[in-house]
């Protein structure tokens, strides 16, 4: 879709810290974090909706396993998967958590957005490139 800013971003036209590329998907640190490794995973194919993406259960795998890198790379505890259609393009969030799970995970504080450098998103997504 021509004016959609994730298509431009999964073309190259409009820049990311891009964490994770293969033929079907693309996984962004988010440019408004709530949690430093906060991640999005993109359809390469443009979709409405996370359940329009005929690869749903692909895709939710692969969610999986770019949660667990960034898990991995930033400590975090836990993570949340979260999809809402505030964009028109389908998109995952992988959000890396600390809270105490013993707390209902669905009750979750979302936080407001972290301010980053340019450096630590740089650092951040090279954790979680090297942490796959």
């Amino acid at each position: 879709m021509d004016n959609c800013v994730f298509c431009k971003v999964i073309k190259g036209e409009l820049p990311s810290n891009k964490v994770y590329e293969d033929e079907l998907f693309f996984g962004i640190l988010d440019i408004n974090p709530v949690a430093r490794g906060h991640a999005l995973l993109l359809p390469k194919i443009h979709y409405r909706w996370t359940y329009d993406v005929p690869q749903f259960g692909q895709y939710f795998e692969t969610a999986r396993k770019l949660g667990l890198a960034v898990q991995k790379a930033v400590g975090a505890t836990w993570v949340q998967f979260f999809t809402h259609g505030q964009v028109p393009h389908a998109h995952i969030h992988i959000t890396p958590r600390s809270d105490d799970v013993t707390t209902a995970p669905f009750l979750a504080k979302w936080e407001e957005p972290k301010q980053l450098m340019k450096r630590e998103f740089e650092e951040i997504a090279e954790k979680i490139r090297k942490a796959l």
